[in-house]
């Protein structure tokens, strides 16, 4: 096997190392959408703005099961890498492609299938951005298959110590889908339908990009159509440490379509300010959660080395990175929250309320630098329910709150961006009690088959 193995060395060094180009990858994926929600607002104006930035909270839950699931495949693909068993590496990527295309298939039906439904009563989308953003969501299930191909492609690699490989393949996404925004959008007036076409050709070109480096750079995972195999006892492997990472996420898809209910209904205008809101609050989350990644793939690794006392090391040096990484965002969104917004071609009311979204949100995430990076430990440890608990526990106190304020005299609608400090201190004491506990090392260690 010819990856980078992570079990020997400074800890902070290979963590670093690892984080970066997943950071830089992440940050990139944040630009193309950012541009995206640039180029919609200012060439098709503040509904179809809205009507892109509502559909978000819907798309991520199938987000959550491709990266949820790809990341249980890399844990056990990690796991045994650690092991040095090269047999089971290639039989759990094998059995991990076919298992993530086949849902990224029904994923595209599912979708198609429940989309005005959902939008309709889940969401709460206003009749009047109803039709567009359905528009838009229908065009960009199609592409599902590729976000779930290239999502295994990509935690493959990292499983195996390459984070750098899913910089470029994001780098053709965000160039492709930038420069196909200016012409669907800008050039042809094609509006929310030219962004998703946009969206899903750029994913079809990084999916295309991943397979193609992952079979040439590593010979282990050459498979020719013929010798792709499926095991059972491995994708119920994959599914099972897959399960609790996909279902915290799909609790955070309807922790956050539920707050999305409540700021619809404040009107069009907080609609589209909650959007840029959260484009721009997905770059303060990028740090923590690029050292969650990379803990995963850490941990994993030094597990099935059998090196407890490094995981322990390597997390809590992650945890410091991460605060300094994020401290240096949310200070350069506090002090430039209004340069940023006159980007994006809001409202002056719309504007006004973002502003004091950012504000308040540079503050906040902070406290998600201080624990999220953890998760990645659980799930490396093979305690993937862990996050799920803390998700749980995180958003129910942020819709609840949500709920009870959005129309008392103190809060108002600030309550959309404030709930965050109840949420977020609520993850923050249940992560750390858990961690302390060191009951996430119980059972850590893997049970490794046959070399069969």
């Amino acid at each position: 096997m010819s990856g980078k193995s992570m079990v020997e060395g400074t800890p902070w060094k290979h963590i670093l190392k690892f984080a970066l180009p997943v950071l830089a990858g992440s940050l990139l994926q944040q630009l193309y959408n950012t541009v995206d929600t640039i180029i919609v607002g200012n060439f098709s104006g503040e509904e179809a703005l809205s009507a892109v930035g509502t559909t978000g909270s819907f798309t991520f839950l199938f987000l959550a099961l491709a990266t949820g699931f790809s990341a249980g495949n890399g844990v056990v693909v990690a796991q045994h890498y650690g092991a040095g068993k090269e047999k089971l590496v290639r039989a759990n990527a094998s059995t991990g492609i076919l298992l993530m295309l086949g849902m990224g298939i029904l994923a595209t039906i599912v979708g198609l299938l429940v989309s005005r439904p959902a939008y309709t009563h889940l969401v709460a989308v206003p009749e009047d951005i109803l039709e567009l953003t359905l528009q838009y969501f229908r065009i960009y299930a199609i592409g599902l298959v590729f976000q779930f191909g290239y999502n295994i492609f990509s935690s493959i690699l990292r499983a195996v110590g390459d984070s750098a490989a899913t910089l470029y393949f994001l780098l053709i996404a965000s160039v492709s889908n930038i420069i196909l925004d200016l012409v669907f959008v800008a050039g042809f007036h094609w509006g929310v339908i030219g962004a998703a076409i946009a969206t899903d050709i750029a994913q079809a070109g990084s999916f295309v990009a991943a397979y193609i480096y992952m079979i040439r750079k590593y010979p282990i995972f050459h498979f020719r159509v013929n010798e792709f195999t499926w095991e059972l006892d491995l994708a119920k492997r994959t599914l099972l440490t897959g399960f609790p990472i996909a279902l915290q996420l799909i609790i955070v898809s309807f922790g956050l379509t539920f707050i999305q209910r409540a700021v619809n209904g404040f009107g069009q205008t907080m609609t589209a300010s909650f959007t840029v809101g959260q484009r721009i609050e997905m770059y303060m989350n990028l740090p923590c959660n690029a050292f969650q990644t990379t803990l995963a793939t850490y941990a994993g690794q030094n597990i099935g080395a059998g090196k407890i006392d490094r995981v322990k090391k390597g997390a809590y040096q992650s945890i410091l990175m991460s605060f300094l990484f994020t401290l240096c965002v949310s200070a350069l969104v506090w002090f430039f929250s209004a340069n940023i917004i006159t980007l994006f071609g809001l409202s002056e009311q719309a504007a006004i309320y973002c502003n004091a979204h950012l504000k308040v949100i540079a503050f906040i995430n902070i406290i998600l630098s201080l624990y999220i990076p953890l998760f990645g430990v659980f799930q490396g440890a093979n305690h993937g329910g862990a996050p799920t608990v803390v998700a749980t526990g995180a958003l129910s106190v942020r819709v609840l709150v949500t709920y009870l304020f959005r129309y008392s005299s103190f809060f108002g609608y600030t309550i959309i961006w404030w709930n965050g400090l109840f949420g977020f201190g609520t993850g923050f004491l249940i992560t750390w009690s858990y961690y302390l506990s060191n009951l996430w090392q119980k059972n850590s260690t893997i049970r490794v088959e046959g070399e069969a």
